[in-house]
């Protein structure tokens, strides 16, 4: 748990950020500090310290990332739903938004925006879920709605709905080139970790190699750009 420099505003919506990058937190809490009626009141860059700034700070949302030091973001969305169902959850992430928004929805989240775009949107965000509202950009928004009013699913989509949210993950990353190592590193999780991931995504989807996993993780990622 990290706290932040009291900023005086006793009245305002309190917002917890959990982000295991220092300078984006601090932009983030920058952008948000200037309006009149928003204070962050804390910041925490993994799933321990951010449940611990909830049961101390009682924020009115929080935003979080995906990717987390030691932890999984979906896994704390996850969490605090069950610990305090009324505190409002933004995700804010470098992963894809087409691959997330649904799953995060599902997970309890009232929205998801990416990093690129928050920095220009994140305050519309804020406001939109603070309002009551759920927060995608517009094509996102209509491809969800797209894949949930359409029956059957496309058989990529219904298939890997058997992946846990963290095979997810590397499934993802393995279909932009990242090899073992790299995919370590993005989240933050040994190289031994991330051959387990892989072996279980194999055994899901029925594939022998591991070169069939990569051509099948390409074609997918290829299919939504």
């Amino acid at each position: 748990m990290i706290p932040m420099p009291n900023s005086g505003k006793t009245k305002a919506t309190r917002i917890l950020l959990v982000d295991d990058h220092p300078v984006v937190r601090d932009g983030f809490a920058e952008l948000i500090n200037r309006e009149p009626d928003l204070t962050v009141c804390a910041a925490a860059d993994d799933r321990a310290g951010a449940l611990q700034a909830v049961e101390t700070f009682q924020p009115h949302l929080v935003v979080i990332d995906l990717t987390l030091k030691n932890s999984s973001g979906m896994e704390l969305i996850k969490d605090m739903q069950a610990r305090w169902p009324d505190v409002l959850i933004l995700v804010v992430s470098m992963h894809n938004e087409n691959l997330y928004a649904e799953r995060v929805l599902r997970a309890g989240a009232r929205g998801y925006i990416t990093k690129q775009q928050a920095t220009r949107d994140i305050l519309q965000a804020i406001r939109r879920v603070l309002g009551g509202g759920i927060y995608l950009n517009e094509a996102t928004g209509a491809a969800v709605l797209a894949r949930l009013a359409s029956r059957p699913q496309a058989k990529d989509d219904a298939v890997l709905d058997l992946l846990t949210d963290r095979e997810l993950q590397v499934f993802e990353l393995t279909g932009q080139g990242f090899n073992t190592r790299e995919i370590s590193g993005q989240l933050r999780i040994d190289m031994k970790t991330v051959e387990t991931y892989r072996l279980r995504i194999r055994e899901k989807l029925n594939l022998e190699s591991s070169s069939e996993l990569l051509k099948l993780a390409i074609r997918w990622k290829q299919d939504r750009l």
